[in-house]
């Protein structure tokens, strides 16, 4: 596995533009059921925030080691402006338009006795005025940056991508896209897209052979000009398709305790390796050693230049 120094990473410099998101939990005790109707009480007792969505994978950055830039559309309101101090405080370069009609969006999960119970979305899209002036501060932002990151939730906030990427390509910047949804032309001309199992069967239909993944894979790439395609597959490991042909990594076997923001980890570490002037061919066994070390922890999590290089 390749070796990348800390003052070499400490250099590499990523460009996150996507949904950012507040995750909000509830901790509270469970002791009764309400006699108002058939659902436990919760008695909460600590609330806790955290980053989330592409707003993590930024974070996910941070904590590696490298240099974050953030872009992304918050509300006017309470939860964005948690948000953007939360990510201050982390050292993520934050660049956030306000939308005063927006409401950030928020993911509000209630744990009772160690499970969650119940979790409600507070979210909106954003308008185009908010998402023309992100597109501007593309422009201003990605020159400076190694590898530009495009982090899609589905929210609304990358309705500009297929002219970001293009600009980042015509710039020569690496672009690495975590996506969504069943329509990827959007993604055309990014460096590599990481969807997993699930991501990807909704886009080329279910597989029942390696051979045949890998026929539908190489297709993809092909008619989408994308320099790779890394699938996440769980249990069975990772695979990357690119005109090379393959290469298979198998999975870290651990305890996994939550997979929550595990593919945040691994495009975030992707994309700083790729940065510090790793080839993506070396820098995925070390994202998929990151996404292993992330499931055994609690919540989005992240992973630190010592876990990684251990």
């Amino acid at each position: 596995m390749s070796h990348i120094s800390k003052e070499t990473l400490a250099a590499a410099r990523v460009l996150v533009v996507g949904d950012a998101m507040l995750d909000r939990y509830w901790h509270g005790a469970v002791d009764r059921i309400s006699p108002e109707a058939p659902v436990p009480v919760v008695r909460v007792s600590r609330e806790e925030e955290r980053i989330g969505a592409a707003a993590n994978v930024a974070y996910n950055i941070a904590t590696l080691g490298a240099q974050a830039s953030f872009i992304g559309v918050i509300g006017d309101d309470e939860p964005g402006r948690k948000l953007e101090h939360l990510m201050q405080s982390t050292g993520i370069s934050t660049h956030l338009a306000r939308d005063a009609g927006l409401q950030t969006t928020v993911k509000l999960r209630v744990i009772g006795r160690q499970q969650q119970l119940l979790r409600l979305d507070f979210e909106s899209e954003p308008d185009h005025e908010a998402l023309a002036s992100q597109t501007e501060a593309f422009a201003r932002l990605a020159p400076a940056h190694d590898a530009v990151l495009f982090s899609d939730y589905g929210k609304g906030g990358l309705a500009h991508i297929a002219t970001m990427i293009s600009a980042a390509r015509a710039a020569g910047k690496p672009v690495l896209v975590d996506p969504k949804g069943s329509d990827y032309s959007r993604y055309a001309g990014a460096s590599v897209i990481t969807p997993n199992r699930a991501e990807l069967q909704q886009v080329v239909g279910s597989w029942g052979s390696e051979s045949a993944l890998r026929d539908k894979a190489q297709a993809l790439r092909e008619s989408l000009s994308l320099g790779a395609l890394l699938v996440t597959r769980s249990e069975e490991g990772m695979s990357l398709f690119d005109a090379q042909g393959e290469l298979h990594v198998k999975a870290q076997a651990r305890e996994v305790f939550d997979v929550t923001g595990a593919g945040d980890t691994v495009i975030a570490t992707l994309a700083t390796l790729v940065a510090a002037g790793l080839p993506l061919r070396e820098a995925m066994p070390l994202a998929n050693k990151a996404g292993g070390i992330v499931v055994g922890k609690f919540g989005t999590a992240t992973v630190s230049y010592e876990e990684l290089f251990a």
